[in-house]
């Protein structure tokens, strides 16, 4: 029995969870369906347990899901097992960091929109030390070099043979903000003009002309799963992270990310812009 479960495995209990409760079960009603004691189920959603996709299946009939995109994405999920590369960082960084890297590498495309900040995964080396400069209460040095390695890992989503399609918007305050100085920001705002030359990265802004929207004072970051029931919402907060995925705030940040969209600059628009702001330091 699993005494730690990862973000993953807890989410996949979850979405167990939720089938029975549509269902109108209770874990032991569910159990004796099944033939095991309340105790099983309890662990499947727990994540603390191994469910065989197969399991998935018969779940699902009992529940009386007929959302077969869902299940085969469940079945999917049991499936991958795979120990990846945060699992060395476990006993070293918060828990919810080791979500956000295992959600990203799983994820079929991301969204991030960010106000103060240039997100994580389009940071370079000097800027994101400089962020970590800045963490109340105060990183040790040591903590801050584990965090920098974490986050330029976290990076390889978008760099792999088949990368994950990557949709950035970025307010026009976090392109100005002069971390590590104007040097530093020169780099930055020159990589993500590289990144955003890829295929698989859109960057679009929103400069500060566009006034007010919903959604600006949190950085949020949205992967999408195997099929929408699986999308998670990550947002990074002063107190640390949180991800969200129940439907209704899933419903939320959808809407949120769209509206945010709407009124930031087109792609070839913000690749100008950028450039704009370089000339300007």
């Amino acid at each position: 029995m699993r005494t730690n479960p990862t973000g993953r495995q807890l989410r996949f209990g979850t979405e167990l969870r939720k089938l029975r409760e549509r269902a109108g079960l209770t874990s032991t009603e569910a159990g004796q369906l099944m033939g095991i004691k309340q105790t099983q189920v309890s662990n499947m959603e727990a994540g603390r347990v191994g469910v065989s996709a197969e399991r998935v299946q018969t779940l699902a009939s009992h529940y009386g899901c007929l959302d077969r995109a869902l299940i085969r994405a469940l079945g999917d999920m049991t499936a991958q097992r795979v120990r990846g590369w945060w699992e060395e960082y476990r006993e070293i960084l918060p828990a919810g960091l080791i979500g956000l890297a295992e959600m990203e590498h799983h994820a079929t495309r991301l969204t991030a929109a960010v106000t103060a900040h240039v997100p994580g995964l389009l940071q370079i080396h000097d800027h994101a030390r400089e962020v970590f400069r800045q963490v109340v209460p105060e990183l040790s040095p040591p903590d801050v070099e584990h965090r920098l390695s974490f986050r330029i890992k976290r990076q390889t989503v978008l760099f792999k043979d088949s990368p994950t399609a990557y949709r950035a918007v970025i307010h026009e305050a976090a392109l100005r903000m002069r971390f590590g100085g104007p040097s530093v920001t020169r780099k930055q705002l020159r990589h993500i003009l590289d990144m955003s030359e890829r295929a698989h990265v859109t960057v679009r802004v929103i400069p500060f002309s566009a006034g007010a929207y919903p959604g600006s004072g949190q950085s949020i970051l949205y992967a999408h799963g195997a099929v929408p029931q699986l999308d998670t919402v990550h947002l990074d907060q002063s107190h640390g992270s949180a991800l969200l995925d129940s439907e209704a705030q899933l419903d939320k940040y959808r809407v949120l990310l769209g509206r945010m969209e709407e009124i930031a600059l087109p792609p070839e628009e913000s690749q100008t812009f950028i450039r704009n702001i370089l000339k300007d330091l």
